[in-house]
């Protein structure tokens, strides 16, 4: 996660089209592309990469080695953990049961995304649930609950179908990392190295 919030460091790029609002602290070697809007109280990592089109809320705060795609809003009440992977259009909303006559500021839920998650395009993540690390959530999901470590999940709502390793790779039935020849173990109907 980010260490002391304090302004915009001068290794970090932002391109000319892009509007990041005073108060707004960006970490070393960050780049933030075309058309993106970083509200103020946004605390986005170093080495992060802010695609197109997006849009960062107040108070958001971004890990260190974040990635995120064109296109994808990430609202105030967000946590990205270090190194997690947003996919175009990714959507993540605030409230449970929004009007547009109502006002529900006041009810915004908390979303936190685990270090190094992976949010497929087009998925949502409906507010007030946890991605755990290293967790992957396929393109076009839907998140309706709260997803495990290391958990593949699915479908409208998303359905847990199987596991990945830290690499982002499926583990087959011995769970070893077909990328990295990791051992995983199951304890307790969750997902963990072998080694921790």
């Amino acid at each position: 996660m980010p260490g002391k919030c304090d302004g915009i460091d001068p290794t970090a790029s932002i391109h000319q089209t892009a509007v990041v609002d005073e108060g707004a602290v960006i970490g070393g070697e960050t780049r933030i592309w075309h058309f993106t809007h970083v509200m103020k109280n946004a605390c986005i990592g170093s080495r992060c990469n802010i695609g197109q089109n997006v849009f960062i809320g107040a108070n958001v705060v971004i890990g260190n080695g974040c990635k995120i795609q064109n296109n994808v809003s990430v609202y105030q009440n967000v946590t990205l953990e270090d190194d997690v992977f947003c996919g175009p259009s990714a959507v993540f909303t605030n409230v449970l049961t929004p009007r547009a006559f109502i006002e529900r500021k006041n009810e915004f839920a908390d979303t936190r995304i685990g270090k190094g998650a992976t949010l497929g395009a087009n998925c949502t993540i409906v507010c007030g649930h946890s991605i755990g690390e290293y967790a992957m959530v396929g393109a076009g999901s839907v998140v309706t609950k709260n997803v495990p470590a290391y958990a593949l999940v699915v479908g409208n709502p998303a359905r847990h179908i199987g596991w990945v390793g830290r690499a982002g790779e499926r583990l087959g039935p011995d769970l070893i990392c077909p990328r990295t020849g990791e051992r995983y173990v199951v304890i307790d109907g969750q997902l963990m190295p072998a080694d921790a």
